[in-house]
């Protein structure tokens, strides 16, 4: 399994992009009152540092988030004490019976493991996921489709904050749907004004709308597409899919 989200990138990644999880929460949860759910277990595929988790049991649901960095979930523990979290890829976790499914932030898209990236994998996950879910369950995905990379350039940029910074190149293959993101990372590390550096290059593979239709239905969902959850519209070249189970 590839890195994912080492300690700095995970603290800079809550810090300095949490606020996307955040403002997804109140249309996450119109859209669950609207299939009637109003309490029981949802499962976070792809937990990160919680914050959705915590949105869940505030509004009193029960939550079982699932990630593949341990970093993540220790931020992830801390911020929603009543939640479970569970360590394990989104790919192989078997979910358990539950009334809805998220996955938010481009999880699915991650090549972290061995065999990640394929259409036929993530029918696979679609399937377990369909099979956990309650009748009227739903399974709310958002993902990152091609375009993220709009010229042959790459595209760079950073972030800075008062203890830490970013740098980052996206690469973005057209031919393969291949995204590469390249980080480093600096984040002071004592009170001498010292900062740590680290690495991370992590890899997607890019979906069209046509790949995952199918493949949702396949398993057995309703499927239909949103480009705004409540009042948030999603980045250019991002999707997100809410599938029923029937």
């Amino acid at each position: 399994m590839a890195a994912a989200y080492g300690r700095d990138l995970a603290h800079i990644h809550d810090a300095g992009f949490g606020g996307f999880a955040a403002a997804l929460a109140p249309g996450l949860l119109r859209l669950l009152h609207r299939a009637g759910i109003h309490g029981g277990l949802v499962v976070d595929l792809g937990c990160g540092s919680g914050i959705w988790a915590r949105e869940l049991t505030d509004a009193g649901y029960q939550a079982l988030g699932v990630d593949v960095s341990p970093a993540m979930l220790a931020l992830a523990r801390r911020r929603a004490p009543a939640a479970r979290f569970v360590h394990a890829s989104l790919l192989r976790f078997e979910p358990p019976p539950c009334d809805a499914v998220t996955s938010l932030g481009e999880c699915v898209n991650y090549l972290f493991d061995e065999g990640a990236g394929t259409v036929e994998g993530l029918g696979r996950l679609f399937r377990r996921v369909h099979d956990a879910l309650r009748p009227g369950g739903v399974f709310i995905c958002e993902l990152a489709q091609p375009g993220q990379v709009p010229g042959p350039e790459p595209r760079r940029g950073h972030r800075l904050a008062a203890d830490w910074a970013i740098l980052y190149e996206v690469e973005e293959d057209a031919r393969t749907k291949i995204l590469t993101r390249s980080m480093t990372t600096f984040r002071q590390a004592g009170p001498g004004g010292l900062y740590r550096r680290s690495e991370e290059v992590h890899r997607q593979r890019l979906y069209d709308t046509a790949e995952i239709l199918p493949a949702l239905a396949g398993a057995g969902f309703r499927v239909r597409t949103l480009r705004r959850i409540g009042s948030h519209r999603l980045a250019p070249a991002h999707v997100a899919f809410v599938a029923t189970r029937p």
